[in-house]
């Protein structure tokens, strides 16, 4: 995905759509390297503004801030849990894109999970002022617009009508739900378990 491919998909989502069924992929690896390098942008923002800027649930609430160790460690896992959800969402897409009558290659699959998701990975500069009313926000317009996308993208490039390109979204935002919630369970006990947050000041 270049910068071009990506500014694309906010301003002619059709057109880099069909842009991406039609690209020569080079292989798998090279999505993951995009998809690890973007999985940073929401858990190095997270970090810095939990460490400097200090979060708090309501506007003008108390400012409170992590310790360094207890955001590196939080970073480091929610950055883990990004890209073992974008990975297990694209590697989802592959298998059940038959079942749907699509026949896109996994790298095509692994590119359309990072086509969708990028509004959802750039919202995470968000995390830069970790206002609990800020982050949720823009955590919600940018998922209205990955779920756009997503509706978008599949009947492109899967090639498949628009009616079972609607019932193949379905199953992908399905399958996400359940990794989200499972994300969200794992977290609870990391929290609570294995790496208390450490508050400062």
């Amino acid at each position: 995905m270049t910068i071009k491919a990506m500014s694309e998909i906010f301003y002619r989502p059709h057109l880099a759509m069909k842009h991406l069924r039609d690209e020569n992929l080079k292989g798998t690896a090279e999505v993951l390297v995009l998809l690890s390098l973007m999985a940073l942008i929401p858990a190095a923002s997270l970090f810095i503004g939990t460490t400097q800027m200090g979060w708090s649930l309501f506007p003008g609430g108390e400012l409170v801030k992590l310790s360094a160790i207890s955001a590196l460690n939080s970073a480091i896992a929610f950055y883990l849990a990004t890209c073992f959800a974008l990975g297990a969402m694209g590697f989802s897409i592959h298998w059940m894109e038959k079942t749907y009558g699509g026949h896109a290659s996994l790298e095509r699959c692994m590119n359309l999970t990072l086509y969708t998701a990028a509004p959802l990975l750039l919202s995470g500069f968000a995390g830069l002022y970790p206002m609990l009313w800020f982050c949720v926000a823009v955590g919600m317009l940018a998922l209205a617009y990955s779920t756009y996308l997503l509706f978008t993208g599949v009947p492109i490039i899967m090639k498949i009508p628009e009616a079972r390109g609607f019932m193949f979204c379905i199953s992908i935002l399905t399958v996400g739900l359940i990794i989200l919630v499972g994300l969200r369970a794992a977290t609870v006990f990391l929290w609570s378990t294995m790496t208390p947050l450490a508050y400062i000041g």
